[in-house]
């Protein structure tokens, strides 16, 4: 790897001198690899994949960019990306994840990031999830946006991928009677993370909340929220606290395998094997609420 075009990008970006003096390997992704490197005085995290990820990297810094804004929970600051020889990567400010800190601050300041709306869902740009690709089309109504853009777009994934009729039938019936799952339930478009489970947020050693790997766009806060019980879930005191100042709406237990039966389908397109099974049980038990 040549470090040192690396080290020339940051220095041009930041106005300030950057030579690598050392650098290490970080594990814990599946999808890129990871690295820190470090001047006499700086330290940056770098991620790489090859050179035809250089756009998802680009919308993984914008929406870091896209995440201050709400002056909510911390992102770290994207510095650059670029490409390198056959790699595409995306530098970033290096925050330790070594501490601990509070849930309930952790709610308190999604909450606020939440809180941070627009006019219309979706997003200026494409991102991905994992490494599918996202659609981020404005749609001025939510469900419109997430029948053709979420729901919509990961059924015809699934469907090139060999799912079971079975699962593309029942998914076709959850989309025509979407409807049902909302009654006069009426979402904002919040500022969401969009892939907010519990491998991507930290506390940083003086115990801030951090998130990071995000996969950006404007939409329903419950999305995030039902994000955050699916793989694992984060502590009773966390969705306490976010509740007791922002209470989700009623329905979202239901709501809430809708919004995760995308990730769910996107995983069986980026894996295949039980995600298809997990998937079409979840289905299943929205089709018995309609």
């Amino acid at each position: 790897m040549d470090w040192k075009k690396i080290a020339q990008h940051i220095s041009d970006t930041t106005g300030e001198s950057f030579e690598v003096q050392n650098y290490s390997s970080v594990g814990g992704g599946c999808i890129n690899s990871a690295y820190r490197i470090a001047s006499a005085d700086k330290t940056c995290f770098v991620k790489m994949n090859s050179a035809n990820k250089l756009r998802m990297f680009e919308a993984e810094a914008e929406g870091l960019v896209e995440l201050a804004k709400a002056n909510a929970v911390r992102v770290p600051a994207a510095v650059c990306t670029g490409v390198v020889g056959s790699q595409a990567y995306i530098v970033m400010e290096d925050i330790v994840l070594s501490g601990r800190g509070s849930m309930a601050e952790f709610a308190e300041q999604l909450v606020k990031q939440h809180q941070y709306t627009v006019d219309k869902f979706g997003w200026h740009r494409e991102n991905t999830i994992g490494s599918t690709l996202q659609e981020n089309t404005f749609e001025s109504d939510w469900q419109t946006f997430w029948n053709k853009h979420r729901l919509g777009f990961q059924l015809k994934l699934a469907r090139q991928n060999g799912a079971s009729k079975s699962l593309l039938d029942k998914g076709e019936r959850i989309q025509a009677d979407l409807a049902s799952f909302f009654g006069s339930y009426k979402p904002q478009a919040s500022l969401l993370h969009g892939d907010l489970w519990s491998g991507n947020y930290a506390f940083s050693q003086g115990g801030e909340p951090v998130i990071f790997d995000p996969a950006t766009y404007y939409g329903d806060r419950e999305a995030d929220l039902a994000m955050t019980e699916l793989f694992g879930g984060f502590s009773q005191d966390f969705y306490s606290h976010y509740n007791s100042i922002w209470k989700v709406g009623e329905g979202y237990q239901i709501r809430k395998i809708l919004y995760n039966l995308y990730h769910i389908l996107n995983h069986f397109n980026l894996f295949g094997g039980g995600y298809e099974s997990q998937a079409e049980g979840m289905a299943g038990r929205l089709l018995a609420e309609i």
